[in-house]
């Protein structure tokens, strides 16, 4: 694990990465609103793609590095989105680059794709599409996803409180170039209940066998 920092306005933005050996691809991956890149979530999940040749960026958004409560305006994170891969760019050259992030940090690398001028990112891949708050269901939080112009990956719980999967589905199912993978008895955390039969390590190797089969499928089209 390298450490690494670049600029995002005039805020000095700190990031990790992880690079395997046999890497194929490098994926920059945003936190969540409510934890940072060192999150125990972004460790494990950067720690199981890597074991599959997938290389992560991961960083931390200016508000955290404000030591800030309030998250910030969806501008700037998208301006720290932006700014991330292109330190992504300058750190693995070689690399074919791919964006996406947990929770809220999906939701802004989208958003960032979808809004001038854009994102440079060949996938985007989505580890709990936050779409809606806590039990609140409502799709205005997608209005953007048909701009994205690249292949999207959403991978969704079925217990996620912040994404229907009925919405998720109705919002994904037009979108030409999305695939919904859903997680059985993972919650927004992609945390599952004893009684399911499944354990924390299974869900983790789903959702890193799946992000890297996707992608390996987007690079290769």
């Amino acid at each position: 694990m390298e450490e690494l920092s670049f600029t995002s306005g005039d805020v000095v933005i700190p990031a990790l990465l992880v690079r395997p050996p046999a890497a194929w691809t490098l994926l920059v991956l945003g936190h969540g609103a409510g934890a940072g890149m060192r999150h125990v979530f972004m460790e494990s999940l950067a720690a199981a793609l890597a074991e599959r040749g997938i290389a992560t960026l991961r960083y931390t958004f200016p508000y955290l590095v404000h030591g800030r409560g309030r998250i910030d305006p969806p501008a700037v994170l998208e301006q720290c989105v932006r700014a991330a891969t292109a330190c992504a760019a300058g750190a693995a050259p070689d690399l074919p680059r791919c964006a996406g992030g947990k929770s809220m940090g999906g939701r802004m690398t989208s958003r960032a794709a979808a809004h001038a001028p854009g994102l440079d990112a060949r996938a985007l891949v989505f580890f709990g599409f936050p779409l809606h708050p806590a039990k609140r269901p409502a799709i205005e939080r997608a209005a953007h996803l048909p701009d994205v112009p690249q292949p999207m990956l959403f991978l969704q719980g079925t217990r996620d409180d912040l994404a229907d999967l009925e919405l998720v589905r109705q919002v994904v199912a037009p979108l030409p170039r999305a695939t919904l993978h859903v997680v059985e008895h993972a919650d927004h955390g992609f945390g599952v209940l004893k009684r399911s039969g499944r354990t924390s390590d299974a869900v983790l190797a789903e959702l890193a066998d799946t992000a890297s089969a996707w992608l390996r499928a987007q690079l290769a089209a």
